[in-house]
């Protein structure tokens, strides 16, 4: 076997069954004859082992197999690193240069487009969205690069991944038959947690107080929203229920606030403050709130340099599965330029599934799920072993589709063992090297891009619509449609912690930004388009990885495709 690459050892290890460290790799590409090494190494280890580590490869280089030929080269200094093509740095960020045909706007790369050079665009540089605290693209994140081949051999860099924190995983904690009541809980614990958010903005007073008050006081109330409907005038009348009852709220037309309800969502709670009508029936509203994300707030950061890998839509046993661009995402995380790659997190759908749209069988590369997985635990074996990796279920995963999804059940764990992976359920709080990270697959993004304007949420901007979730502090407000929701004792599906970075997936497309200063991405997919995508009109961003700086914030995405 040639000696030139990290990338042959990672796949000839991983026919042996096993994983490997990134500096282990890097060990076996020294010698002078990596097969007799990888050889020596695969004996010596135990049938048991899953993961080959650098003190595995250096017992067996310092043993009696040194004599076969597997030494090291009397030269043991890491090979120079080819290096990158120089990147070309944007003029403005309103005209970006780029040379690999990128289209102008950031967040919407081409799914076909190839390039062996970098784009990149200063960190400094930035693009104002709705409002001072969002922005978008790669601008509002530092920089974006696009590369074509991995380049350069991995040092022997001081990887210390620690094992992340886990809030908010239903996993074992479900309760749930689908009883009414238990929805009834649900829905109070969304209210109790979310009003808590908004009592400090106004002076809430119950729908029955409300109601017993005099025609032209001043009233302020907090309440989930129960109806939405246009008068035969063209104002909007906004039903708001609380632990008590319900109440109309009245919104003019040719008020300032109109424009608000379009954002309205049917379940999530806002409050809203006016005048009642002379009879008491009704609230003249004057303003509405929502939970939102506080304007002040501001992210955590990692106090060393280090660096997560975000993706999501993996659709391993798809026909369309973008192999591939896989090996040379998990080729270069055994290289120089991604050795502060200790983490890689993975926002759902592993797997095509079986069964989750008509004649998705046609479309099907591996029918059985079972073996999809089994797929997949081979291709997570070429990511460096000592890469700490976390992954919560999507909708084309072998888990419940009623979210909140609990993690996958110890026969999928078993499977994809390989790699030791951290395994939470959808969505989870994450948090390492102290910054927290919201992971939620995204079914709630279709019924948000669906009911909200365009220029609101929409497919071809992803992150706009994870700004209303924000904002709204829930990632599927809305119940009904295609959103399933399991009745639990509470809802855990609320964002009562602010994160740093919130990730999503599902959608299929590349978008980044921030909201009041919270990182939002969803990461695209490692899956070509289908059939079935093509009839609905889904144009997916392939083979795009954002890698986030935990010690800044700022973001890179690399492209593989």
């Amino acid at each position: 076997m040639p000696s030139e690459t990290p990338s042959r050892i990672v796949q000839t290890l991983a026919r042996h069954g096993y994983n490997a460290d990134r500096e282990a790799v890097t060990l076996l590409a020294r010698v002078s004859d990596p097969a007799a090494a990888i050889e020596a190494v695969v004996s010596a280890t135990d049938d048991n082992t899953l993961r080959i580590t650098s003190s595995d490869v250096r017992a067996c280089l310092d043993s009696a197999a040194v004599v076969t030929g597997a030494a090291v080269s009397p030269s043991t200094t890491a090979p120079e690193s080819t290096p990158a093509a120089a990147p070309t740095e944007s003029t403005s960020p309103d005209s970006p240069k780029s040379t690999d045909s990128q289209p102008e706007t950031p967040q919407q790369p081409s799914s076909n487009t190839t390039s062996s050079t970098a784009t990149k665009t200063h960190p400094n540089q930035q693009t104002t969205s709705e409002s001072p605290n969002e922005t978008e693209g790669s601008n509002s994140t530092g920089r974006k690069e696009v590369v074509a081949e991995p380049t350069g051999t991995a040092r022997s860099p001081d990887r210390n991944p620690t094992p992340a924190e886990i809030t908010g995983d239903i996993t074992g904690r479900s309760t749930g038959t689908g009883e009414y009541s238990q929805f009834v809980t649900t829905f109070r614990d969304r209210y109790e947690q979310l009003s808590k958010l908004l009592k400090g903005r106004v002076n809430h007073r119950p729908a029955t107080a409300i109601a017993d008050m005099p025609g032209g006081s001043d009233a302020e109330m907090i309440g989930l929203v129960n109806d939405i409907r246009s008068t035969a005038s063209g104002h909007w009348l906004i039903e708001l229920e609380d632990t008590t009852g319900t109440f109309p709220a009245l919104v003019m037309k040719d008020r300032p606030i109109a424009e608000l309800v379009d954002e309205l969502l049917l379940d999530e709670c806002i409050a809203v403050q006016g005048t009642l009508a002379d009879d008491s029936g009704i609230l003249f509203t004057d303003s509405i709130h929502f939970p939102d994300v506080p304007r002040t707030f501001r992210p955590s950061t990692a106090d060393r340099h280090v660096q997560a890998a975000l993706i999501s839509d993996v659709h391993v046993g798809s026909q369309e599965f973008m192999a591939d661009a896989w090996g040379r995402f998990a080729d270069w995380l055994h290289t120089e330029e991604a050795e502060a790659v200790e983490y890689l997190l993975i926002a759902g759908d592993m797997v095509e599934g079986v069964g989750v749209y008509p004649d998705q069988d046609e479309e099907l590369d591996i029918v059985d799920i079972f073996d999809q997985y089994e797929a997949f635990s081979e291709y997570l074996k070429a990511v460096p072993g000592d890469i700490e990796i976390v992954m919560i279920p999507g909708n084309h995963d072998a888990v419940r589709l009623a979210e909140p999804q609990p993690g996958f059940d110890e026969e999928l764990r078993d499977i994809m063992s390989v790699h030791d992976a951290r395994i939470t359920g959808n969505p989870s709080l994450v948090t390492i090297e102290g910054v927290s990270i919201l992971m939620y697959h995204g079914v709630s993004l279709d019924e948000v891009i669906a009911e909200l304007p365009e220029e609101k949420a929409s497919y071809d901007n992803p992150h706009k619509a994870m700004y209303q979730l924000l904002k709204k502090r829930h990632v599927a407000p809305q119940y009904g449609g295609k959103m399933r929701l399991a009745p639990e004792t509470k809802d855990y599906l609320t964002i009562d912690t602010v994160p740093d970075i919130f990730h999503t997936g599902h959608v299929h497309k590349l978008g980044w930004g921030k909201y009041h200063n919270v990182l939002a991405v969803n990461s695209g997919c490692w899956q070509a388009q289908t059939a079935f995508q093509k009839k609905v009109n889904i144009d997916p961003d392939v083979a795009h990885a954002p890698i986030v700086d935990l010690d800044t914030l700022e973001m890179t995405v690399r492209k593989f495709a």
